[in-house]
């Protein structure tokens, strides 16, 4: 399954609380391979860490991806490159997550929020509203 399919296969669960993962969502983690489930767990547990931060933000979408491949070793997953979308912009992103062997319990978890994405930088980024 390709990242694009991935993504859009979780959209609706990962705007859900952390305490509200579901047989469901753990399904459909469970149907990715092993990678990609990391990435995606992590991806998903950015968005709720941010959500329930102090912050004004309220991420519907990440990408660990877009300005730099992330860096994954077994069990843990380093995103320097990442980004995530609030309230119709990009914020650059860097998270270092750490999971048991199945990549759905999340064990450590941390992150920096950068800055704005200028809107004349999203299409080389493939970034959109």
């Amino acid at each position: 399954m390709n990242r694009l399919v991935c993504l859009g296969l979780l959209t609706a669960a990962i705007t859900a609380p952390a305490a509200a993962m579901d047989r469901s969502l753990i399904k459909q983690f469970k149907e990715l391979d092993p990678q990609t489930r990391l990435e995606q767990r992590c991806d998903t547990e950015a968005m709720w860490e941010i959500n329930a931060g102090k912050t004004l933000f309220k991420p519907d979408k990440v990408i660990a991806y877009t300005f730099a491949d992330p860096v994954v070793e077994n069990d843990k997953i380093q995103a320097p490159g990442a980004v995530f979308r609030s309230k119709g912009e990009w914020y650059k992103l860097k998270y270092q997550c750490s999971t048991g062997p199945d990549h759905i319990e999340v064990l450590s978890f941390n992150y920096t929020i950068g800055d704005l994405v200028p809107h004349d930088e999203w299409e080389a980024h493939y970034l959109y509203p």
